[in-house]
């Protein structure tokens, strides 16, 4: 079985700048992404709501606040604004006539669906662009960025029962 050398003092360092630079230019190619989809792009906490609602349909306003790590009020003024764009919709709860439940509206599902469509789109043009050992070598490399992150059930705004999707199968 072959051993991993040793890294490098620098390694660790300049391993988190090239994935800080590349979560940069990520960050703008879904901005392109966002910009294409709809002439009233949502802020990038209102998109974790939209994400929120998608992983965890008919949700209450507690819940997302715990998930989001934000203030009840907050949250309140994040869905006023989804639902005025016609992306949320509150519904009462089929548990409790005190709650309501947060559902993702046809709209908000198609902006999700036309966003993602947009980010791989730009994502496949760079990719295809890398040489197949590249490739694999980014797979290995964000397969074991996902299995350390995974590790660490103690990050913020995240619950060990809502992993990740897994990159290596999607």
């Amino acid at each position: 079985m072959p051993m991993n050398p040793a890294p490098s003092p620098g390694e660790p360092q300049e391993t988190t700048q090239a994935a800080r630079e590349l979560i940069e230019l990520l960050e703008v190619l879904w901005e392109r992404g966002r910009d294409m989809v709809s002439s009233t792009p949502v802020s990038a906490t209102q998109l974790r709501v939209l994400y929120s609602l998608d992983r965890e349909e008919g949700i209450s306003l507690r819940t997302l606040g715990d998930l989001l790590g934000s203030a009840p009020p907050s949250v309140s003024r994040m869905c006023d604004r989804l639902e005025a764009l016609g992306y949320v919709q509150r519904l009462p709860s089929s548990v409790s006539r005190r709650q309501l439940e947060l559902h993702l509206t046809a709209r908000g599902k198609a902006y999700l669906r036309d966003l993602r469509v947009q980010r791989e789109e730009a994502l496949l043009t760079v990719i295809s662009a890398m040489s197949p050992a590249s490739r694999k070598a980014l797979l290995r490399g964000l397969s074991g960025f996902q299995d350390a992150l995974g590790e660490d059930s103690a990050s913020p705004g995240r619950r060990s029962d809502a992993p990740l999707k897994d990159i290596r199968t999607a």
